[in-house]
């Protein structure tokens, strides 16, 4: 049995990569906010983790299907959208200084929370291929399901803490100029997502 977990663990670890390593929102806030903090990836993660921790334990208990729901998928788009056209919107301007950043952009780790439950892709995604590594996580017991929920954050935590110090290394390297066309091009990706899900839940709502 120990062989056949250290099996799973590692499929696991490769599957989860497609979750962890797709550009997204969260990828382009960690980049961004990583300018200022090389640990922001750490606390983006955390974050992050808040979210998916108890959702890998809904799941578990059969809640899989609830994240299908269209009027889930509706709801979560449209919020999701907005938190993201509000970012965006901040990251456009840049003749902020510090505190006005601050006060417009929540820190790191609540980003992290925010950026994972309004992104209703990151639901889907739980509720299908996440669904089925759940499935056979708890065929393993509480361990398998434990290391799982262990193995598959580390993932993130790793990823989204080489983004951040990467994007920290570049702009110490090349200076302020550099940060501000990242913020600019992070805004607009921030834009660009955030009308995306707008869109699509509308979508779902008048078909």
């Amino acid at each position: 049995m120990e062989q056949n977990l250290i099996i799973f663990l590692f499929s696991a670890v490769i599957i989860s990569l497609s979750g962890v390593l797709s550009p997204g929102p969260l990828t382009a806030a960690v980049i961004e906010q990583g300018g200022r903090n090389k640990l922001s990836g750490v606390y983006f993660s955390l974050g992050h983790g808040v979210v998916e921790l108890p959702l890998i334990l809904l799941i578990s208990l059969g809640a899989g299907s609830f994240f299908e729901l269209e009027q889930v998928r509706i709801v979560v788009g449209i919020a999701g959208g907005i938190y993201l056209l509000f970012m965006g919107k901040g990251l456009l301007r840049p003749g902020e200084n510090k505190k006005d950043y601050e006060r417009r952009i929540p820190s790191s780790f609540y980003s992290g929370a925010f950026l994972s439950i309004g992104n209703p892709y990151f639901l889907l995604w739980w509720a299908t291929i996440g669904l089925g590594l759940v499935i056979s996580a708890t065929d393993f017991g509480i361990t398998g399901l434990v290391l799982f929920a262990a193995v598959h954050w580390l993932c993130d935590l790793i990823w989204l803490s080489f983004l951040s110090m990467a994007s920290h290394k570049g702009i110490k390297t090349f200076g302020a100029g550099l940060y501000k066309k990242i913020s600019i091009f992070c805004g607009i990706v921030m834009l660009f997502y955030g009308s995306v899900f707008i869109v699509d839940s509308v979508k779902l709502l008048i078909k």
